[in-house]
């Protein structure tokens, strides 16, 4: 691994605050080598609940990492269940590991099936599609909905109790491991771990760590066949400054 290691993390939404609790959480994960530079889209939902939010947040990431303009080792997506990684793996030179598929990999070496916790019903059906075309839906025994949005994670006691219900409930489904399944959930895991006496996964942990695995085994997405860069062609990527009023830079934590 290089002297220094810049992992770049993107919220998936335009919450500020929870980028900041985001890269506390990652920043906590990191080896002391490791530099953590957090990024904010310039545009999209407060939070990322369904599939239009989901989308929307995909190409908004992938617009605010195109003009990314200082060097940076590996990127960490920091949506659980979100579209857009296949997307920045085109687009970047560097690994991109995504919560999700983090989460879900070192689940599988803990125990024999995992279940996930997440907030609201409607990311259940999402989710379970990140993790079969990840290749690890095999693994999973449940996807269990706390019915908390992602802004609400903010009430710790209320989240606490949330998680925890849901949790014993995937647990009752034969999860023998618990993934968190959303980035805002990542202040909480040692708190359910203690609650649930099962190994608890945070997505955004578990990607920073396997992403300085990556960097320092020298290693990078492959060009061969799905992930190769992008066709040269014309594209317009959203609206003229001028149009709308002029943009700001992406807030970083």
């Amino acid at each position: 691994m290089p002297d220094k290691t810049r992992i770049l993390v993107t919220n998936c939404n335009t919450t500020v605050a929870m980028t900041e609790e985001i890269c506390a959480g990652a920043r906590a994960a990191a080896g002391p080598g490791t530099e953590i530079v957090g990024l904010t889209p310039f545009w999209g939902p407060e939070s990322a609940e369904g599939w239009v939010d989901s989308y929307l947040s995909a190409a908004a990431v992938l617009d605010l990492l195109r003009d990314v303009d200082e060097p940076f080792d590996a990127l960490v997506m920091a949506g659980f269940g979100e579209h857009g990684r296949e997307g920045a793996r085109e687009l970047l030179d560097v690994p991109v590991v995504d919560i999700t598929e983090a989460a879900a990999h070192l689940a599988c070496l803990l125990g024999r099936r995992y279940g996930v916790v997440t907030t609201l019903e409607r990311s259940c059906g999402q989710i379970e599609d990140s993790l079969l075309t990840a290749g690890v839906a095999q693994h999973c025994a449940a996807v269990v909905a706390t019915g908390l949005g992602v802004l609400e994670l903010a009430d710790e006691p209320r989240a606490l109790a949330a998680i925890a219900a849901a949790g014993a409930r995937a647990r009752q489904a034969g999860a023998e491991v618990l993934v968190l399944g959303c980035a805002g959930m990542t202040q909480l895991v040692r708190t359910v771990a203690s609650d649930l006496g099962m190994p608890v996964v945070d997505g955004v942990a578990a990607a920073v760590k396997l992403a300085e695995s990556l960097v320092g085994l020298g290693l990078s997405t492959s060009r061969v066949g799905s992930y190769a860069k992008p066709l040269a062609k014309q594209r317009q990527w959203g609206l003229p400054p001028t149009a709308s009023g002029g943009c700001q830079g992406p807030a970083r934590a």
